[in-house]
């Protein structure tokens, strides 16, 4: 399982990759495999703002759909086109390509309270 050191986590899956003051966010390489064959990702708008904790879309998978949720306070700067037409993306590369959004946290020092690649690694074992 790849659980890259330089990114911060969730507890529902996200990862957090920290960009000057925009993060990039995706699901971790845990949560696309248990998902399986991803076939739609339902994206949000750029511009819009959502809570912590609070779903910004869906990805769908083959036998199941998957909530997505804000790891912190924000906006939405951008989003992944590419995966509109190639969702497998999150599959194939969920730390690089296959990110799903951009955003800039209303509070970037929020990042600290997410989990380091160690305390993710203990709520997936």
């Amino acid at each position: 399982m790849n659980i890259p050191n330089n990114l911060k986590y969730t507890k529902e899956h996200e990862w957090v990759k920290i960009d000057g003051d925009t993060l990039i966010v995706g699901i971790t390489d845990y949560a696309q495999s248990e998902l399986g064959d991803i076939i739609f990702v339902e994206l949000p708008f750029q511009e819009d703002k959502f809570d912590e904790s609070a779903s910004f879309g869906t990805v769908e998978a083959v036998k199941t759909v998957s909530d997505l949720y804000m790891p912190i306070t924000g906006t939405i700067l951008e989003v992944n086109k590419i995966l509109e037409d190639k969702p497998e993306l999150i599959n194939a590369e969920p730390y690089n390509e296959g990110w799903i959004i951009k955003i800039k946290a209303d509070n970037i020092n929020d990042v600290e309270s997410l989990l380091d690649s160690m305390q993710y690694k203990e709520v997936i074992s």
